[in-house]
């Protein structure tokens, strides 16, 4: 009985047992569709020329990763630089004197933005990982974590460019 193609166990069919029984292997769902309605589900892919879908969802992704490389790449510079003192007072000056530019002070807005995005969508992966719903509002908590970004650095803008471009 151990020859027989009916077996009791619930294990799913490999490639060779399927073919051999005739059968399609088992694969499992997509995760994505399954929190998926009917409507996008039959809705056609939307691609925007790349690899990957385009989706919201894959863009947040890129978005995560190149903030956080780039507040890596910020914060090694930071200490390096604050590590200068050590080595010699004069050469730290001259480097702070750079930061006073207007070039650095754009910079700094593309920090603090970095910084915001990165943080606040972070918060969104958390609630997308660990709640039941969450991935149901995964596109929505994306639309408010760009709303509130965009809203701090409106916020900040003002005082920060006023500081930069001498307006005190």
């Amino acid at each position: 009985m151990a020859n027989c193609h009916y077996s009791r166990s619930r294990r799913p069919a490999t490639r060779q047992e399927a073919k051999h029984r005739g059968q399609r292997p088992h694969r499992p769902a997509d995760p994505g569709l399954a929190a998926a309605t009917p409507q996008q589900r039959a809705r056609p892919e939307k691609g925007l020329g790349t690899l990957y879908r385009g989706t919201e969802g894959m863009w947040s992704w890129v978005l995560h990763r190149v903030t956080g490389m780039l507040l890596f790449l910020f914060l090694l510079v930071h200490v390096l630089d604050t590590a200068l003192v050590r080595v010699s007072p004069e050469v730290y000056n001259e480097v702070i004197g750079t930061y006073k530019t207007p070039i650095m002070g754009l910079g700094e807005v593309g920090l603090v933005a970095a910084v915001l995005f990165h943080a606040l969508n972070g918060i969104r992966i958390i609630l997308v990982d660990f709640t039941a719903r969450g991935p149901r509002y995964q596109r929505v908590m994306l639309w408010i974590v760009i709303g509130l970004t965009v809203a701090a650095l409106a916020g900040f803008l003002p005082r920060h460019l006023s500081n930069v471009f001498g307006a005190h």
